[in-house]
This record gives structure tokens, C-alpha cells and sequence, in this order.
């Protein structure tokens, strides 16, 4: 399971990481190198910053807000849509039940 970084970390590492872009070629040379002087993947440092970007509005992609939302919408369509196929289920049930051919 990956381990959570507090909030902090993360916004001293992501403005640490944007601070010193300039001095490398790439994000990812930026972040290959930092990384590890932080205790945090590269990986993981690279995409705190490319988040940071486009919560910024300096590169295109969904923000924070909007993947919070998204992920929500798709919590409540799962529960919807087994809230449905329960209704389908009884509905049905209760049909069989009241068709008078089933009846003795």
C-alpha cells in the first residue's frame, strides 16, 4: 500500500521541485534528482507537481476540485446503479408473486 505523505511534505516538495525547474533539462530530471533528497519517489514527486501545474492553471488537465468531483460522481452512479439492480430484483420478485399463473 503506498504510504501517505503529510500535506506539508508535499507542498515543500512540489514548490522546492517548481523552484528549481530551471536548473534542469526536464521535470523529470528535476524530479529524479530531488526525489531522493526528499525521502519521496520520483515518480510520485512528478506528478505532486505536474497536480500543482494544472491547479495553478499552467498546464491543462483536470485541478484537484475537479478529480475530487469526479471521483464522488462515480461513488454515487455505483450506488445508484445497485440501488437499481436491487429495485430490478424485487420488482421482479413481486411480479412473479402476483402473476395469477403462478397461483395454485
Amino acid at each position: 500500500m503506498p504510504k501517505k505523505h503529510p500535506t506539508e511534505v508535499r507542498e515543500r516538495a512540489v514548490r522546492m521541485t517548481l523552484d528549481r525547474l530551471k536548473d534542469y533539462p526536464s521535470m523529470w530530471a528535476a524530479c529524479r534528482d530531488l526525489a531522493p533528497k526528499l525521502n519521496i519517489g520520483a515518480e510520485t514527486l512528478r506528478k505532486w507537481v505536474t497536480q500543482a501545474q494544472a491547479d495553478a492553471g499552467e498546464r491543462t488537465g483536470p485541478t484537484s476540485e475537479e478529480l475530487e468531483e469526479i471521483k464522488r460522481l462515480k461513488r454515487e452512479n455505483r450506488d445508484l446503479r445497485e440501488t437499481n439492480d436491487i429495485l430490478k430484483a424485487a420488482a421482479s420478485f413481486f411480479a412473479r408473486e402476483l402473476d395469477p399463473r403462478n397461483r395454485p
